[in-house]
């Protein structure tokens, strides 16, 4: 056989070697993200830092904690948007699909258990928009991951994730006949200053993912 003849030949040994290392690392990298979304539902940060009370702008005696402000998050949703930047569309997709799936029909994995029933908590609309979110986060990462696309891409996932947890929430606390008082305060408790710090917490990881994106795609290439 001819040397002309070996090549195309061995071109497509490649192909299908390549093919063959591309499934295994990709199962390994959701599982590793599967694990991380559902790890993050389980742990709590309290995030601290320096503030002005009110209490000093009417001369009050103040003490060192009065100016130091506690605020305790479950920090999964920054690590969805890790997971968004480091896996990119596919990957991502893939891994929250697989986390909803698992979660509605076969594990207790969210934060009040799982299974069918879920439907009808007031925060399972927050899990739904997790889809939508990461389709439209991992868009504005494609295009480019500069510090705008990248602020743009948390700005909008955090968003639609708290809008759709919002929404979900009322029409849930509507069919229950729950009170507006039960609403905003239900909104300020799960939401209000949390969308802030989702978005900053968010946007450090995104960071962060964006160089560690630059090394999955070398071991998926």
């Amino acid at each position: 056989m001819t040397q002309e003849a070996l090549i195309p030949r061995m071109k497509r040994i490649d192909k299908s070697n390549n093919r063959l290392k591309i499934p295994f690392l990709s199962i390994l990298f959701i599982v590793l993200a599967l694990f991380m979304i559902i790890g993050s539902t389980f742990i709590g940060v309290d995030i601290k830092h320096y503030f002005l009370p009110r209490g000093a702008f009417f001369n009050n005696a103040l003490t060192k904690e009065d100016y130091i402000f506690t605020f305790y998050i479950i920090p999964q949703i920054p690590i969805l948007m890790f997971v968004c930047s480091t896996l990119g569309k596919k990957l991502a997709t893939i891994s929250v699909v697989l986390y909803l799936f698992l979660g509605f029909f076969m594990f207790p994995l969210f934060a009040l258990g799982g299974g069918i029933t879920y439907f009808s908590e007031y925060g399972c609309g927050y899990l739904l928009a997790y889809l939508p979110a990461v389709v439209i986060v991992t868009s504005f990462l494609n295009k480019k991951y500069s510090f705008l696309y990248m602020f743009l891409a948390v700005l909008c996932g955090v968003l639609i994730i708290h809008f759709g947890g919002i929404v979900y929430m009322s029409l849930i606390a509507l069919l229950k006949h729950e009170g507006a008082n039960f609403i905003f305060s239900w909104i300020e408790a799960q939401s209000g200053l949390k969308i802030f710090y989702d978005i900053i917490s968010s946007f450090i990881l995104v960071l962060i993912g964006k160089y560690i994106n630059v090394f999955v795609r070398f071991l998926l290439d």
